[in-house]
């Protein structure tokens, strides 16, 4: 099952209106959200004080959840709210992904990498939707 497919079947998306780097974003989105909480659970799991780890982590998956839900949503229009929603999931991720890259653990480096990429595919979907309205 593919959640592009999903936003793509909705009835008031077509062919011509589908929006990629949306979509895109959507499922990176979720991943990022999911890499997230299992990181923070992780940290939880390590000998050294991980603490402001497991927070900017699940803020960060809190928010890409958060994101992935707005920007699912086709029927109407709110991009002006989706708009801000990515410009906070961008910020969160690089929070996040800054303070996993201070650690040297796999998941650690896993979860600064899916941030940076989320956050990449984020300022894409933005762009594009405000391409949209203008």
């Amino acid at each position: 099952m593919s959640i592009e497919a999903m936003i793509r079947e909705h009835p008031q998306v077509s062919d011509e209106t589908y929006n990629e780097a949306l979509g895109r974003a959507v499922k990176h989105l979720l991943y990022c959200s999911a890499i997230c909480n299992s990181c923070a659970d992780a940290c939880l799991a390590e000998a050294m004080d991980m603490d402001q780890c497991v927070r900017t982590c699940l803020d960060c998956s809190d928010v890409c959840a958060a994101t992935a839900r707005v920007a699912t949503r086709r029927t109407g229009s709110n991009r002006e709210v989706l708009v801000s929603q990515l410009l906070a999931c961008i910020r969160a991720c690089d929070v996040c992904a800054a303070e996993c890259a201070q650690h040297d653990n796999p998941h650690c480096r896993r979860c600064a990498q899916m941030c940076r990429e989320c956050s990449d595919d984020c300022r894409a979907a933005m762009e594009s939707v405000q391409a949209e309205i203008a």
